[in-house]
């Protein structure tokens, strides 16, 4: 049995402290919010209430396979509900579309929406993000990686590693298989998922539209919010104890390996294991000491492109809008533009000019006072909050005149509610940077640019024995399904007691 102390109450974090206690460690999680969820947060006010990160899940297998390891089905104890459509597009030019919730309806869709052939041709991708998709899901996805170590014992598999095509890129498998610009767009927007460049990200995040349409995207009734703290009821009726209102501070190394944490009030917390829900940036950067010997992790972490952040609305609306889906995706007329602003290209870092506006209204009774009310949650992808070398989010009037500018996008776009508004809150890269302690309120850590990057994430066995990493910023990446399969591998890094 190991004293395990687990640093942060993001859903990695709670998942790795509920298989651990289920396997019958002693294990503490100490988090420094009031409250449980980390990214996977909630706000309320005046009867609206608002999920303020992930929206939806995918690949439910995982939460299933995490509640059946350590007790009651997921069924017994959450509810979700399929999104059908899950997504519904709008372009520039006026057109529309959605994905079904369903995937064998899904090229009828397109064809019926963007023209005959606009199906076929999608398919023909997803049927090779499938075949990526087996040849990632076992190596990756559900193992530790070695880093380079890795991609070099796949290269010896070499039907493989041609199905992977390492050296290739989102966009160019885009062009590849779409002649349609605005399928290309929805594609390109699959690498926002981890705050990424489509132009640099790797071929291999086709495998996200696939798991999004082949396994359905689900919503938690309540709010997702409710997703994490189901997990932690879980990691304490296998006997964790959880501490909110307890920010660390430090992770103590004794004898060339973690023996505790130091909490910001000075408090110190023994430990044989430390399992770090913590940005891995920060982790390496400031949690750990000058002498740790993780020189290696921190020098990867140098090399490597931090995701962007977002830039958030929560609305408060007075009325209902007509056929609004549960999520909407306004698109600009020059994507690219995007995505040069987001990570400095043909200029400095800077607030997106004609961004992509992402909305998710949930048609639940629980985020509204009456149904006579919406709550609108709206965001746009930002560059980090970095004062002195990008763009500094706490100048004065800056988050206020972005967030105009994004509700005029919308009014330009079909959705002006700017007259519906009771209040809004605009939460920056600094607020999130502030909340969850994300260096610079990058989403996902360390973005997917480079041919190898979705690979050569912060691995989940640090380089400093009784210290692992779980969560968006590690192995093996950012979404709800990545990070909980984060916790799977480090409890078995771990092992039983």
């Amino acid at each position: 049995m190991a004293r395990v102390v687990v640093v942060g109450a993001g859903l990695g974090g709670l998942a790795a402290a509920a298989r651990l206690a289920a396997g019958g460690h002693t294990v503490t999680v100490l988090e420094q919010a009031p409250q449980v969820g980390g990214k996977l947060g909630w706000s309320s006010r005046d009867g609206h209430g608002f999920d303020t990160g992930p929206s939806l899940v995918t690949l439910p297998q995982v939460l299933e396979d995490l509640f059946a390891a350590t007790g009651d089905p997921l069924d017994q104890v959450l509810p979700l509900q399929r999104l059908d459509p899950a997504v519904a597009y709008r372009f520039a030019d006026g057109t529309t579309t959605s994905v079904p919730g369903r995937r064998e309806e899904i090229a009828d869709r397109l064809d019926a929406d963007l023209g005959p052939g606009s199906g076929a041709q999608w398919t023909a991708l997803l049927t090779r993000a499938e075949a990526m998709w087996r040849a990632t899901e076992q190596p990756f996805l559900r193992s530790p990686l070695a880093g380079a170590a890795t991609l070099a014992k796949l290269a010896r598999q070499t039907a493989d590693l041609r199905t992977i095509a390492p050296g290739r890129t989102l966009r160019g498998m885009g062009r590849q298989y779409l002649t349609d610009p605005r399928l290309r767009m929805l594609l390109d927007r699959y690498a926002t998922y981890s705050g990424s460049d489509p132009r640099r990200a790797p071929a291999a995040l086709l495998t996200v539209p696939w798991v999004e349409q082949a396994f359905g995207s689900w919503y938690v009734p309540g709010g997702l919010r409710r997703l994490p703290e189901a997990v932690a009821h879980r990691a304490t009726e296998r006997g964790a104890v959880i501490r909110t209102s307890a920010p660390v501070a430090e992770v103590l190394t004794a004898g060339g390996r973690a023996s505790g944490v130091r909490l910001a009030d000075g408090e110190v917390v023994p430990a044989d294991v430390v399992v770090c829900n913590a940005d891995a940036a920060a982790l390496y950067g400031r949690l750990l000491p000058p002498s740790a010997p993780v020189r290696g992790a921190r020098a990867s972490l140098r090399r490597v492109t931090p995701s962007s952040s977002g830039l958030v609305l929560l609305l408060a609306l007075r009325g209902r809008t007509p056929g609004l889906a549960h999520h909407t995706v306004l698109f600009p007329h020059d994507y690219d533009a995007e995505f040069d602003a987001l990570f400095g290209r043909r200029g400095p870092k800077r607030p997106v000019a004609d961004p992509t506006v992402y909305v998710s209204a949930p048609d639940d009774p629980a985020t509204r006072p009456d149904d006579d009310s919406e709550s609108w949650f709206v965001l746009v992808n930002a560059p980090r909050h970095e004062p002195g070398s990008g763009v500094d989010w706490t100048a004065p009037g800056l988050a206020d005149a972005e967030a105009d500018r994004v509700l005029a996008v919308l009014a330009d776009r079909g959705l002006d509610v700017r007259d519906r508004v009771r209040w809004r809150v605009v939460r920056t890269p600094a607020d999130l940077e502030r909340e969850t302690g994300s260096v610079g309120g990058s989403i996902y850590g360390t973005s997917s640019n480079g041919a190898r990057a979705a690979f050569l994430r912060p691995a989940n066995a640090s380089p400093l024995p009784g210290l692992f990493l779980v969560g968006g910023s590690a192995h093996p990446g950012g979404g709800l399904p990545l990070v909980t399969l984060s916790a799977q591998i480090v409890a078995g890094l771990v092992g039983p007691a």
